[in-house]
């Protein structure tokens, strides 16, 4: 069976450092950190201030009253996300068959800040049943594919795909897949998610996930440094259109890059921690590289998970050395998290955007706030420290990893 090529003709970011993909790549290359102090509740009796949070988030700039009140807050990030990708892909959808263009969108959490509201009114109410009936609609993680889908009358593939933090790389993989397998022409895919507030926070201090450094809160997302003490949560959405190459040539179509692989692996290691030698993520670059038919030397720049974990850090770059050799040393390394925070859900898909959009500039962005060399940490990797640098790039590398042990990469490569 000969597999068709599949392409990237849209992009749509809504991210702590921009309302719009345009903006996003231009304060990530210029390495401006998304992190400041919580605005969206009351962080009085909360270990960690900070976060990453959409900046002057509005709802009803973008809906009116009567429909932001029907759909949560991940939700809303997705409608902006996946509405900037169709447009940016110039897709006509009247012209198209909407029977071959389909919807994977996810989200690792899904509608938790509903969840919380809801719960607490119900609490609160003296226990009368009285939750609203769009409580399940609004929670449930697969509904935002669904509301993508009847905006637009696509009637393709729809579903979510959920597998924590690599979630939106697992949707970008399989619509790859689908459209590939000849199932789809067009998907629209990536991630969106909203868990700043207090559950969400509360959960991940609680497994002491995330970073506590609330002196030095602005450079608190340190991937690689020595003093790094976790991740610092953000919030979003990222989507991409996906689209078989011919069908974007036949529509004249700007094409960003072409997925050419895409790895899948397990850690069967640990519920949250990875795997101390980086197994797991070794494997699904391998897996990555042979289906895309590369050679370790093919890649130019890997955006990392990255998320500055004392743990995380250490195996994937293990990992990297176990499946690149000498040429580890090679390539350019970056942790675009050290810049918009952790995403969760949405991470695979705004930073696969990131990583095709170093092949359309052939620039690499950088990794910020790094302050000291970790001794675990071989000094001859170029982590791309502070400042994005200018290089010729045919292939670029994504990997996203969640807890359960989910290991996912995907390749690109630079437009013809």
């Amino acid at each position: 069976m000969t597999l068709r090529r599949v392409v990237v003709t849209g992009i749509g970011n809504i991210s702590p450092v921009g309302s719009n993909a345009e903006e996003t790549w231009k304060n990530v290359v210029n390495g401006v950190c998304g992190i400041d102090l919580i605005t969206l509740y009351d962080t009085t009796n909360f270990k960690t201030k900070f976060a990453c949070e959409v900046k002057n988030y509005d709802p009803l700039q973008y809906f009116d009253r009567k429909e932001a009140r029907k759909i949560d807050k991940f939700t809303q990030f997705a409608f902006i996300a996946s509405d900037e990708a169709i447009k940016d892909s110039g897709i006509d959808l009247e012209s198209i068959d909407k029977t071959r263009a389909g919807v994977i969108w996810s989200s690792g959490i899904g509608g938790v800040e509903t969840f919380y509201q809801e719960v607490r009114a119900y609490v609160e109410g003296n226990f009368v049943p009285r939750f609203s009936p769009f409580f399940i609609p609004k929670i449930i993680s697969d509904i935002a594919a669904g509301h993508i889908s009847m905006k637009h009358g696509l009637m393709g593939p729809n579903y979510c795909t959920v597998s924590a933090c690599a979630s939106s790389s697992n949707a970008i993989i399989d619509s790859f897949n689908l459209i590939r397998l000849g199932m789809a022409d067009i998907m629209v895919t990536g991630g969106s998610e909203a868990s700043l507030n207090e559950v969400g926070m509360g959960g991940f201090q609680s497994m002491m996930a995330i970073s506590f450094n609330n002196d030095e809160y602005k450079t608190a997302s340190r991937p690689f440094c020595a003093t790094r003490d976790g991740f610092v949560m953000g919030e979003g959405g990222s989507g991409l259109i996906l689209e078989d190459y011919e069908h974007a040539k036949a529509r004249g179509a700007k094409i960003y890059a072409e997925v050419v692989g895409a790895g899948l692996s397990a850690d069967a290691h640990h519920l949250t921690a990875p795997h101390p030698e980086g197994l797991g993520a070794a494997l699904v670059m391998q897996n990555a590289l042979r289906d895309a038919k590369l050679k370790p030397e093919d890649i130019g720049y890997i955006n990392v998970h990255g998320t500055a974990t004392p743990l995380g850090d250490v195996a994937e770059l293990k990992a990297i050395k176990q499946v690149f050799g000498e040429h580890a040393f090679k390539l350019n390394i970056s942790s675009t998290k050290s810049i918009v925070g952790h995403l969760l859900g949405a991470a695979g898909a705004m930073e696969a955007s990131f990583t095709i959009m170093a092949l359309v500039d052939q620039i690499v962005p950088p990794t910020i706030n790094h302050q000291k060399a970790d001794e675990n940490i071989d000094p001859r990797f170029n982590l791309t420290l502070h400042k994005a640098q200018k290089r010729e790039l045919n292939y670029t590398m994504s990997n996203t990893f969640g807890f359960g042990g989910h290991n996912t990469c995907v390749i690109f490569k630079k437009a013809e």
